[in-house]
């Protein structure tokens, strides 16, 4: 269904780096507006009403968690926008839902199987939706190979391969931070992977039936490090003279943004940015592969590596009349020295590469198919994004473009979780794992 474009008095659940994009959105269109911070860290929502003042926004009250539902009704709140900690989306989702206010939620919409429930269920009882941003719908590349699959340009598509490398600035940084912990996070399957599952699901139009998989830890972490010949003692890296001579640690102070929301905030909360990606109490692989079976009767074989020299995915489709190949290259190369990707969503990555869509149908000889490359953040998914929830810049009219701009719901967010939530339980328990078994009421 259309989804209407929201916006009006947006407040804003947790104050993290992923924030400041949609803050930055929010101010520079003026049927919107940031009506409050919900953050229990008063040093990271001070450095956001700042954030405010230098676009030409005035200050915004401030709201402790356990306030939020006084947020809602006091301030008038008409979006709830939440960008906190994964593990703990729900517990804004379900009563923002029961307030009656739209709700936009970062992607993962949830982390596990029974929060899932718990939002379903309030969304079938109260008849509001709420929408999950899963950027890379927007992407026009993306957008390209929906399109090519939905006209039958290789027939039915009977299978799909998926490659996905982070490199070790970028696929590091999930071990430095709240993410290495899949109470947290869900693990890579489920923030991360979430992306790329939610594509399977809208690319082919079906719904994953069984997974299937084995995922370790099998480069990060004291043990892997030790023995390949990384690892470095030290727990964090602000004020570690052996973190200095660590490629794979950061700096926080280096950096204003993080600086200024982690460094300077670590004294309300203890929270650590520049953890050591190689310590021994990391909880989440770095290795996974998973194989699924739709209910199309398509499977797909995913693959993620959390530690590759180079950043990207390669997507191929094998179809009934012929075949479709993607390769999207983020990042060439990395060096220890690059900052850029420690924003991540915020800006192309160092050394972008190109990408290509090419389609080869059965007895003929393939084709480059014609796509125009952007760097910008997500593939400039982002923008499209933002132009969709809130609204076209003035003076800009709104890109219509394809099906994809109708937003994810929660339904989506439901069925890309189930994929992640699945690959884990099978991780855990060395068995195929049917969708059937969450108990979902799509």
């Amino acid at each position: 269904m259309e989804r209407k474009v929201l916006g009006g008095r947006v407040a804003i659940v947790g104050c993290g780096s992923r924030a400041a994009m949609f803050v930055h959105g929010i101010v520079a269109r003026p049927s919107s507006s940031v009506a409050a911070f919900c953050e229990p860290n008063s040093v990271r929502a001070a450095y956001y009403n700042k954030l405010l003042v230098s676009l030409g926004a005035q200050e915004v009250p401030v709201y402790k968690p356990e306030k939020f539902k006084e947020m809602l009704e006091k301030e008038k709140v008409e979006t709830v926008l939440i960008t906190c900690v994964d593990a703990l989306h729900d517990l804004y989702i379900v009563p923002a839902l029961e307030a009656g206010v739209n709700v936009l939620t970062e992607k993962p919409m949830t982390t596990d199987a029974d929060k899932c429930r718990r939002i379903l269920e309030t969304v079938n009882r109260t008849a509001n939706h709420l929408t999950v941003t899963f950027n890379y719908r927007y992407n026009p590349v993306h957008e390209l190979v929906k399109r090519t699959l939905a006209e039958g340009k290789i027939g039915n598509v009977l299978s799909v391969h998926f490659e996905w490398l982070l490199d070790t600035v970028h696929g590091a940084d999930y071990f430095r931070r709240w993410h290495r912990q899949k109470t947290n996070s869900g693990g890579l399957m489920v923030h991360k992977s979430g992306h790329h599952f939610d594509l399977v699901n809208w690319w082919l139009d079906s719904v994953p039936v069984t997974v299937v998989g084995m995922g370790r830890l099998a480069f990060y972490g004291r043990e892997n490090g030790t023995k390949h010949g990384w690892a470095k003692d030290y727990v964090r890296a602000r004020g570690s003279q052996e973190a200095k001579i660590d490629q794979f640690a950061i700096h926080i102070e280096q950096d204003e943004l993080l600086k200024n929301i982690y460094a300077d905030a670590e004294g309300e909360d203890g929270y650590h940015r520049d953890q050591n990606v190689f310590a021994p109490d990391i909880g989440i692989e770095d290795d996974m592969a998973v194989l699924v079976r739709y209910e199309s009767g398509a499977t797909m074989t995913y693959h993620l590596t959390a530690y590759s020299p180079w950043e990207g995915y390669r997507v191929m489709f094998n179809g009934s009349h012929g075949r479709l190949e993607l390769e999207v290259v983020e990042s060439e190369y990395r060096l220890p020295a690059d900052e850029g990707g420690l924003h991540h969503g915020t800006s192309a990555l160092p050394h972008a590469g190109g990408a290509r869509v090419t389609l080869q149908r059965l007895w003929e000889k393939p084709q480059d198919l014609p796509i125009v490359i952007d760097h910008s953040a997500h593939g400039g998914g982002d923008v499209r994004m933002l132009s969709k929830l809130f609204g076209p810049l003035p003076g800009e009219t709104q890109e219509a473009g394809d099906a994809s701009k109708q937003g994810a719901t929660e339904r989506d967010g439901a069925l890309a979780l189930a994929v992640g939530v699945m690959a884990n339980e099978s991780f855990r328990a060395g068995k195929f794992v049917n969708f059937e078994d969450l108990g979902f009421l799509l």
